[in-house]
């Protein structure tokens, strides 16, 4: 609290990150970040963008990125929209679709950001409860309201939902824009990015962060008909108009078309997230079917909070939420195998420990 700050200000409970601790080496399985490096075209072409045209501005509307992403997913150029991240596309969506008098319906377990944003922006919203089992109730998001976004796969509990069940919320929704948040789509989801075309009111946001290895450059983008990024533009636009420099915006288009690295990347955690899913499982664990580059775990005999703290000692981190319902799981990224390796030896010591105390 600062009497030099606004109501606003004041008034926010923001978003908290993973935690990021500099004191020693530590297994970093906390952030959902990939393993892996980013392809090595494009660190070849940050090192060609690093030239003397940086003292100019970036191409504000990013033309060559967007045509990249348009023609990746066998759209128009105006159906694709980018910002620095896909938190930032996430803040510009929320201020361009949902309006103060209406209420958003959004998963009550789920990306914690979203209700930063709306509280941000003074928008009211509804939290459908998920099922016991941590699927999305289709029926909890056709009721009235002001708009809907769902993460598919979610997240911290890694659960999908399938296509047919997206169809549903966008009929019943069709005087609304849902918008499909699929930060983690990449790592066996199917996308909506097919329902574009037959659905003026879906918007879908993606990110390079995770499946190509780009967390570091922020670069995020949404894709739907041009109606909806029109007004994404404006409100871009309001704010400011270079969000993306120009080093990120090569960065990306080289991340997109090395399809062959991605491809690569991505099916090694998948392989990985499997295996582990496995050894968990064998050790006691219940984990919660996955589709996303980490998993979603508890012990019926130990309590989160002990292991992630344990965990923590033996230089492992992962993200425990002491939240209702979830208080019990901890949210394990997807590392390399040799850190995973680790991972499952540091535990099974834990977990060894425990049972004999």
């Amino acid at each position: 609290m600062s009497k030099y700050w606004s109501a606003i200000a004041n008034s926010m409970e923001p978003y908290v990150c993973g935690e990021q601790p500099k004191d020693k080496k530590y297994i970093k399985l906390n952030t959902n970040e990939s393993p892996y490096p980013p392809s090595p075209k494009v660190l070849q072409g940050i090192k060609d963008a690093a030239n003397s045209d940086l003292r100019l501005y970036p191409d504000p509307k990013c033309d060559a990125l967007r045509e990249t992403i348009a023609k990746y997913y066998n759209l128009n150029k105006d159906e694709v929209f980018v910002g620095n991240g896909s938190d930032e596309v996430l803040a510009f969506s929320f201020l361009t679709f949902f309006n103060t008098d209406e209420t958003v319906v959004f998963p009550d377990i789920t990306y914690s950001f979203y209700p930063v944003y709306a509280q941000l922006y003074n928008i009211k919203y509804r939290l459908a409860k998920l099922e016991d089992d941590f699927s999305i109730p289709v029926n909890e998001f056709m009721t009235k309201n002001g708009g809907v976004i769902i993460p598919n796969p979610n997240a911290p509990t890694a659960k999908h939902m399938d296509i047919d069940a997206i169809r549903k919320i966008l009929d019943y929704n069709s005087e609304k824009v849902v918008i499909i948040d699929e930060a983690y789509i990449d790592f066996g989801g199917t996308s909506a990015v097919s329902l574009i075309k037959e659905y003026p009111n879906l918007l879908v946001i993606q990110t390079l962060s995770k499946s190509r290895s780009l967390a570091g450059i922020r670069i995020g983008f949404a894709l739907g008909q041009k109606e909806l990024i029109d007004g994404l533009n404006t409100i871009k636009n309001s704010f400011n108009s270079y969000t993306i420099d120009r080093v990120a915006a090569i960065a990306a288009v080289k991340a997109i078309e090395d399809e062959d690295y991605f491809k690569e990347c991505v099916s090694k955690i998948i392989n990985t997230r499997e295996t582990v899913t496995e050894q968990l499982t064998n050790m006691g664990f219940k984990v919660v079917p996955s589709k996303a580059n980490f998993i979603f775990v508890t012990h019926p005999l130990f309590k989160a909070s002990e292991l992630f703290a344990k965990l923590r000692e033996k230089a492992v981190l992962v993200r425990y939420f002491n939240k209702p319902r979830i208080d019990n799981y901890l949210r394990i990224s997807i590392g390399s195998e040799e850190e995973m390796k680790l991972f499952i030896e540091r535990l099974q010591r834990i977990v060894t420990e425990m049972e004999n105390n």
